[in-house]
């Protein structure tokens, strides 16, 4: 069998993916991080990640918060759930281009995988504000521009009543929040499907069953993909890297006042020639009103990234292999119409979006490499199916 050698440019991000979280698994790890690690389930090999001191996680909160991510009584006229737009198969993706809310409105963005969501500073692709779990999932709760589930104030009495009313989840919310007034919330609620989504935690690819010492884990066509994924022709690590395969990462060892929350524009348009991106969706520009900011999207996990296909923040781009395509030209050329313009050229694009030549058996490697980072575990884990009805 033909044997991959790791140039020793490579050594240090495999080190760095080794060694994440090594102080945690020391003798000084402390029985607060053990508790949280096994009540989240988070394997050895990975970092704990960060829990916000107000929202520490039961076993009592994670069962409330799975049952209600498939519950379609979350949504104003009880037609969808999270689970509608974020689906297990697909790592909690759903295949679309974009969603469609409750209501049948046109969501701007592809909806995100759920993946190692924990691991992240920042949530959503394009915003600085919501840096927990809890605090973003009030948008796909209560928004109502676009709606997504809908729970609007002129119906959130009426959303809470029906989880009130019913004995099951009254009982429920009064395990996982015993020292709570009596009574279901909109906090109460975001709290649990957090501590529920903390748990969907990705590490058992065949990269990490290779990174393990599983030689067979990998192809060797894989392995030379890791190669190019590391190397400075493709540069895909440098906002891919670490052990989540994004540098906008965070954990329970992270420094607070040097976290790294990253945003880049990968020349995926440049309307009029000026770097613009649709009018609709021009990224952290829509936050900042910085004319810089225009199509700066956060770098996703690609954990699992073989099913979470459409890709880019608009679901603009179909497979992986365009994916790698899209990087090759240094930026996408669109011939004609509204959004024509050429990519590449974008006086906002970032610098590692330099382009670069790839022959056909390169591109398959990285494709390939990509695809060793699905967990089938993790996509069907019972921990965090739909759970047997009321």
């Amino acid at each position: 069998m033909k044997r991959i050698f790791l140039p020793g440019a490579l050594l240090l991000p495999v080190m760095l993916l080794v060694g994440c979280g090594e102080s945690e698994t020391s003798v000084n790890r402390s029985a607060e991080q053990d508790s949280l690690r096994e009540v989240l389930g988070i394997p050895e090999h990975f970092p704990l990640p960060y829990v916000p001191e107000f929202n520490l996680p039961t076993e009592e909160k994670i069962a409330l918060g799975r049952r209600l991510f498939y519950e379609e009584r979350l949504s104003a006229n009880e037609t969808q759930s999270c689970a509608s737009c974020h689906e297990q198969a697909r790592a909690f993706a759903d295949g679309e281009t974009v969603p469609t809310g409750s209501s049948g409105e046109r969501l701007t963005r592809n909806s995100q995988g759920l993946a190692n969501v924990a691991y992240h500073p920042t949530l959503t692709w394009a915003s600085k504000i919501f840096t927990n779990i809890e605090s973003q999932l009030h948008v796909p709760l209560r928004a109502d521009n676009p709606i997504e589930l809908g729970i609007t104030d002129g119906v959130l009495d009426e959303v809470l009543d029906r989880f009130n009313d019913a004995p099951l989840y009254s009982q429920l919310f009064a395990n996982a929040f015993p020292e709570a007034e009596p009574g279901v919330t909109i906090n109460k609620i975001s709290h649990a499907l957090a501590s529920f989504v903390r748990t969907m935690v990705s590490a058992d690819s065949a990269f990490d069953r290779w990174l393990a010492g599983d030689e067979q884990a990998m192809t060797d066509q894989q392995k030379e993909g890791f190669v190019l994924f590391n190397g400075e022709k493709f540069e895909c690590f440098h906002c891919h890297g670490g052990i989540n395969f994004s540098v906008s990462y965070r954990d329970s060892n992270s420094d607070p006042g040097s976290l790294s929350v990253p945003f880049f524009n990968n020349g995926l348009y440049n309307v009029g020639g000026d770097g613009s991106y649709p009018p609709n969706d021009q990224g952290l520009f829509e936050l900042t009103q910085n004319p810089n900011h225009r199509g700066l999207f956060r770098p996703p996990t690609l954990r699992n990234v073989a099913v979470t296909q459409p890709y880019m923040h608009d679901g603009s781009i179909e497979t992986l292999r365009e994916v790698v395509l899209h990087y090759a030209r240094g930026g996408r050329r669109i011939e004609d119409g509204p959004l024509a313009g050429d990519g590449r050229l974008s006086p906002l694009k970032s610098g590692l979006v330099r382009g670069f030549s790839a022959t056909e058996e390169e591109v398959d490697a990285v494709v390939a490499f990509l695809e060793a980072l699905t967990d089938e575990t993790f996509l069907t884990a019972p921990e965090f199916s739909d759970p047997e009805p009321e």
